[in-house]
């Protein structure tokens, strides 16, 4: 009975609760919250209960506290003689869920108990946010003495094992420190699983040491910067002076760090398509002889667009049809599964430009021999031959829902990115499933209008993003094992603007896949929308406690533009969250809280050059001053 009541209990704040509402994300199964407060000692003692890696959670925290505040945390073995202000330890109560933990705080102290260390991990990270913000701080904020945790009690348990963020280090590289510093970002909000994409067209990124091309030339590109797919060719003989991989001592201290945190790193090499880095080092791999580059974002892949299938100007895949590229394989994944212990390997699949394939006398021989009756089956034999690779290195594959064309490989799990369709389809064939639909959890699209946005050719609000949910209806729900969100990298140069990218749309994210599935309520919607961001907007008082950036676009305006007539421009404007005030101008002046406020849709006069735009909140500035040229509202109405 314990069980059933821990899993149906759903979070509430009692009536006689504390002052402050819960401002944790995500939110946990259950959050009673009292009256008072429990102030940390100056010199904390902490007692670790279990096993070493529960001593090593608690030293963790330990360290991070000595840091910040300067008191002398220590970790001890329980103790009857010396008094703990936090215990976190292990129990046997089958009652609590695999990664969940039970928090409570109290006038005695602070307890956190979970039947693996990972519930106990987790348990820290929710005791973290009920410290004050400066708890984030880089730096010692000494003296302070609001060292205090209101008093709650808290059981919790994740809705999906697999809770995943992807960072492309193909695009752009970024370096053993930054992929750490990400991960110790995203943790703090239960992520657990981090996908490396590690090869593209831009770069191969790790190490193979029985193809050592692959780094020797793979890694390393001409430097260009600019909007990606509009970048120039390499000039022959242009120095390769951008990139950069990581080495087999690199991986194992990547994935050292990564697991003393309960985090599970993806690997992803991405094969048969975006593989222009590989062919550049081993150009025979190709069904199209010629000279290959590593692409410095230049574009040679084109989307006609208007339902027409995209095709290269260069040939990126690695031919299916030569058995040099499954012994090349076979090495590559050699090395991958000795490096990674997670289950899986992801082999990539997606967006294979063909048109080359089509032409070559290889391919089509091997459709003859094999009986492949069309180009889908072709990818779907290579697809295969690659999963009996991985799995003889034992491991499972999975890949992008292209994968299922032409017949999906026998054992292989699917990570749905072209909405939930393909993560549907494989489903009803009994296949696991990631979901990452590109509407929902791309954090490469933009996060407001692209008039202030940095360019990308989609937009993700962060209320979409928060409308998420991995399992559509009438799909086995055990099928899917969870979801994650994709940072892909091609407009990503530094950590700074990767930070931007990831929050808040990342608290999206871990909300949905951490917290239970709430309840619809008849014509509602399914998440409270204004209760999420009153606890988005204390989280970004946390990360500028850390020096973390983030987007605030879920202040800016929202354009709607209509034509009244062939010359006349009507614009609706309307923000993501309540309670702001739209202050706007037409005279080429800056507007602020004295200026007209928006009630009512706008005529645009008929020789204004741009719309200006503010939002306030209790007459204080709290989005950005958005120039909209009349130009661009007339290319959206419609009008020449």
């Amino acid at each position: 009975m314990k069980k059933i009541l821990f899993a149906v209990c759903v979070v509430f704040i009692s009536a006689d609760s504390f002052s402050q509402p819960s401002q944790l994300i995500p939110q946990p199964v259950s959050e009673i919250r009292e009256n008072g407060i429990y102030t940390l000692s100056n010199n904390p003692v902490i007692s670790a209960i279990g096993n070493p890696d529960i001593e090593r959670i608690g030293q963790q925290f330990a360290h991070h506290m000595s840091f910040v505040t300067g008191y002398g945390t220590t970790v001890i073995h329980m103790s009857s003689t010396v008094k703990s202000d936090i215990i976190l330890a292990l129990s046997d109560d089958e009652s609590i869920p695999k990664e969940g933990y039970r928090l409570k705080v109290a006038t005695n102290g602070i307890t956190i108990t979970a039947n693996e260390a990972a519930g106990v991990f987790y348990g820290v990270q929710t005791l973290l946010q009920l410290l004050p913000k400066q708890i984030e701080s880089k730096t010692a904020v000494k003296p302070f003495d609001g060292w205090n945790i209101p008093f709650v009690t808290i059981e919790d348990h994740p809705r999906f094992g697999w809770r995943g963020l992807m960072l492309d280090v193909s695009r752009h590289f970024f370096t053993v420190a930054e992929v750490k510093d990400f991960r110790d970002q995203i943790v703090k909000y239960k992520f657990n699983l981090l996908h490396l994409h590690l090869t593209d067209d831009q770069g191969w990124r790790l190490q193979i040491k029985s193809l050592p091309k692959l780094t020797e030339v793979g890694a390393w590109r001409v430097e260009r910067t600019g909007n990606f797919g509009t970048l120039s060719k390499p000039k022959p003989g242009e120095p390769t002076t951008y990139g950069g991989f990581y080495t087999h001592d690199d991986i194992k201290e990547l994935v050292k760090y990564a697991a003393d945190r309960f985090v599970n790193i993806l690997p992803e090499i991405d094969v048969p398509g975006h593989s222009l880095a590989a062919l550049a080092a081993y150009p025979e791999l190709s069904c199209t002889p010629g000279e290959y580059y590593v692409s410095p974002g230049d574009r040679f892949m084109i989307w006609p667009g208007g339902g027409q299938h995209f095709y290269g100007t260069l040939d990126n895949t690695i031919c299916p049809a030569n058995e040099k590229a499954y012994e090349f394989l076979d090495k590559v994944f050699t090395e991958v599964a000795e490096l990674f212990p997670f289950g899986y390997i992801h082999m990539g699949g997606d967006e294979t430009a063909r048109n080359f394939w089509e032409k070559s006398e290889q391919v089509k021989a091997l459709m003859q021999k094999e009986k492949l009756k069309d180009l889908d089956e072709v990818q779907s034999y290579f697809v295969k031959r690659v999963e009996k690779i991985i799995n003889s290195k034992g491991k499972k594959m999975i890949g992008w829902d292209e994968i299922l064309q032409g017949g999906i490989a026998p054992n292989a799990a699917v990570m749905s990115w072209r909405g939930m369709k393909g993560g549907v389809e494989a489903a009803k064939q009994g296949h696991e499933v990631v979901m990452s639909p590109a509407d929902f959890a791309y954090l490469d699209y933009m996060q407001g209008d692209g008039v202030i946005e940095p360019p990308v050719y989609a937009s993700l609000r962060l209320k979409k993003a928060y409308q998420f949910d991995p399992v559509p209806e009438g799909i086995d729900e055990k099928l899917i094992k969870g979801g994650q969100a994709n940072l892909w990298t091609e407009q990503v140069y530094n950590t700074r603007h990767l930070q931007y990218m990831i929050w808040p749309r990342a608290f999206a994210i871990a909300e949905v896949l951490w917290s239970p599935k709430p309840a619809r309520p008849s014509g509602g919607e399914k998440r409270n929308w204004s209760n999420f961001t009153s606890r988005v907007e204390s989280h970004f008082d946390r990360l500028e406690a850390a020096g973390v950036k983030y987007s605030p676009a879920m202040y800016d305006p929202i354009f709607e533009v209509s034509k009244k007539d062939t010359a006349t421009i009507i614009v609706k404007l309307s923000t993501e969250i309540d309670g702001l005030a739209i202050h706007y101008s037409f005279d080429n002046s800056f507007p602020d809280n004295f200026y007209p406020e928006y009630t009512s849709p706008l005529t645009v006069p008929k020789d204004a050059s741009f719309l200006k735009v503010i939002t306030y909140r209790n007459n204080k500035p709290v989005g950005r001053m958005m120039v909209m040229p009349i130009a661009e509202l007339k290319k959206r109405a419609g009008i020449k």
